[in-house]
């Protein structure tokens, strides 16, 4: 699945990671930065939604939760952070894809953990969002399996979907808001 690496073409790159980010954690650093080195992204953007629709709505406000990426991502210049559901009038990942192509004509590089591949069927226009961008798929400890066998992958054959090997932290927000 590592034949992505060679398709690449001139076109500037960026990477979405999008989430809660509730709370924003050493993880979401190490794939973002996995992702720039190994893809050569012009950048990431950390994409924060005021709620994920497949979880309970946040316990802390938006702007606590932009200000916790900030401080993760303050020495990292090639990370940034947008709140962009103001702006697009959605939470949709695929009306930001449609945005981001259209204001930037960037290829785009959706980040996801295996743990979202899992249910990525459910999301909006699902199979549109493959086809517009590369997806990234970063394992989760436990996940792997799982991934591999969800609807998405296996409907899709596994195309635009390049599983990334790198040193897992085990470490996700569910845990963090428990402490």
């Amino acid at each position: 699945m590592e034949r992505l690496e060679s398709n690449l073409n001139k076109k500037s790159r960026i990477g979405i990671l999008g989430g809660t980010f509730d709370p924003a954690h050493k993880g979401h650093l190490v794939i973002s930065k996995k992702a720039i080195k190994k893809f050569k992204l012009k950048k990431v953007i950390w994409a924060i939604t005021a709620k994920n629709p497949f979880k309970k709505k946040s316990q802390t406000s938006i702007s606590d939760r932009i200000m916790g990426c900030k401080k993760i991502i303050r020495s990292y210049n090639l990370i940034k952070v947008k709140f962009y559901e103001r702006t697009i009038k959605s939470n949709k990942t695929i009306d930001l894809i449609n945005h981001l192509k259209k204001n930037t004509k960037s290829q785009i590089f959706f980040l996801m953990g295996a743990d979202n591949l899992i249910n990525f069927h459910k999301w909006h226009k699902w199979k549109l969002i493959s086809q517009k961008c590369k997806i990234l798929v970063f394992d989760r400890h436990g996940y792997k399996k799982k991934s591999l066998n969800s609807v998405s992958f296996k409907r899709l054959n596994g195309k635009n979907f390049n599983f990334i090997k790198f040193n897992k932290v085990n470490i996700s927000s569910s845990q963090l808001r428990k402490i």
